[in-house]
């Protein structure tokens, strides 16, 4: 068996991974990263985040076509949709990124290994596989990230039946699509085929699409994908659902069933935690599998280190990338930091949504005194002459100091706008600050501007 050695070694080849691998050969470290795909970039790149949003992307701009270019005089006759071109499309966005991440380690010389990497003890992986590799290490760092939540009574098939990974790929597009969670991987997905043509129904648990973001954001958000055509119930539960010929039988508990070509469970993620050999270096887990860490992301095992999805918090590939550079600097020596407390969220449907810091309801069940400012799409010039009057901005300041405590927003490329409100409040930015600063004209961006006059009741082109 042949035995490899390493100053460390990172199992989990995803964003918390490959990232941590980089930014320790930046540092000096003799590095290797292990991966059981052949394709580095775990679940964000090769069937997440990527794929998803040039799916978004693509039936977005087919919807446009359909229904919206007319507005701009822009007439098509005999509009055609080709999947598989769409398809096509996607994955070479994803081959294309994929490979750049090879050509990385290349140049930063972190050494790349293929197969299922399994603890042997605290000081080793083994490499599984018909010639099985020992790679050895003075640290080890776990970035095993998560894999899709299964739900009792729910009988996946991986084709009529599946998770996220399998609505990346369908075929054709589904005449009906049951979508059972109404969160972010549902609601995205949803959207994706809802824009294809397919009668699109969502089963969500709770009181509503979207448990994790503001409320205000959300209600509104709820009334958006009705008008899109979307059929949403809320607080349903599913019994089951398994496939019978060609179709597919969805019995909600206490309640119908529904009949539908095929299924989407997006209930969330767990940590992709079991059977990396856990057990051989006597390291718990907690109750739902993920890997304790203290403050230098160091396990209850000396030198042997947890980033990304597998410890818990938010489930977002930003984030472990963030906790992965942060880790390895400290391994190294150096005094730096992650502020949990001002980490982005973005929902990528049409109109986006994106969030930073406190919701509005969890500073009223806090106890803290605030003031609230909004700006509403429709007042901003940019955003008529895109035909994108439809959102708002919303700034939360605190009642005393005017320091940002949170700010959420629902419309046209949410997602980069959200990014001035996470570097405002990285450097402890009032409203006042964000007030005063000059935004361009015509841009989006002028509707954080006019929020934050409204927290302190100025705003000039709102009422």
């Amino acid at each position: 068996m042949k035995t490899v050695r390493h100053e460390l070694v990172v199992l989990g080849g995803g964003p918390a991974g490959y990232v941590a691998a980089i930014r320790a050969a930046q540092l000096g470290f003799d590095t290797a990263c292990i991966d059981e795909n052949p394709r580095f970039g775990g679940t964000c790149v090769r069937v997440g985040c990527i794929p998803s949003k040039a799916l978004l992307e693509s039936s977005h701009l087919y919807e446009e076509a359909k229904h919206r270019f007319s507005n701009h005089g822009l007439k098509i006759q005999g509009l055609d949709l080709d999947l598989a071109a769409m398809m096509d499309r996607k994955d070479k966005i994803v081959d294309t990124l994929t490979g750049g991440i090879d050509m990385l380690f290349k140049k930063k010389n972190v050494k790349p290994y293929f197969g299922r990497g399994k603890l042997r003890d605290v000081n080793s992986i083994i490499i599984e596989g018909d010639e099985p590799v020992v790679v050895e290490a003075d640290r080890v760092l776990l970035c095993t990230g998560s894999v899709p939540a299964s739900l009792p009574g729910v009988e996946e098939d991986g084709d009529r039946i599946g998770n996220s990974t399998t609505a990346l790929s369908y075929p054709t597009v589904p005449e009906r699509l049951v979508v059972i969670g109404g969160g972010y991987i549902g609601m995205e997905l949803g959207s994706v085929w809802n824009r294809l043509g397919s009668e699109t129904i969502v089963l969500e648990a709770t009181s509503r699409i979207f448990p994790g973001i503001d409320a205000e954001l959300a209600n509104l958000a709820h009334r958006v994908f009705k008008k899109q055509g979307f059929k949403i119930h809320t607080e349903t539960f599913v019994q089951s659902a398994r496939v019978e010929g060609d179709k597919c039988i969805v019995k909600i508990k206490d309640g119908d069933t529904i009949t539908c070509d095929r299924v989407l469970l997006a209930t969330g993620r767990r940590p992709a935690t079991d059977g990396i050999g856990l057990e051989a270096i006597g390291l718990e887990t907690d109750r739902y599998g993920f890997i304790p860490v203290n403050e230098d992301f160091e396990t209850s095992v000396e030198n042997v280190f947890s980033t990304g999805d597998c410890i818990g918090g938010a489930m977002l590939a930003h984030k472990a990338m963030e906790e992965a550079i942060v880790c390895v600097e400290r391994m190294a020596g150096m005094k730096t930091h992650l502020n949990y407390d001002v980490i982005p969220a973005i929902v990528y449907t049409h109109p986006e949504i994106a969030s930073v810091g406190k919701m509005e309801d969890e500073l009223k069940e806090a106890g803290v005194e605030y003031r609230k400012g909004v700006c509403p799409f429709g007042a901003n010039g940019r955003a008529r002459t895109l035909g994108e009057p439809e959102g708002r901005v919303k700034i939360l300041a605190d009642a005393k100091t005017d320091r940002v405590l949170g700010v959420h927003i629902i419309g046209a490329r949410a997602g980069d706008m959200i990014a001035e409100a996470a570097a405002a409040m990285e450097y402890g930015a009032s409203s006042e600050d964000i007030a005063r600063t000059c935004h361009a004209h015509p841009t989006l961006a002028e509707a954080m501007h006019e929020a934050a006059l409204d927290v302190d009741k100025r705003a000039i082109h709102t009422v």
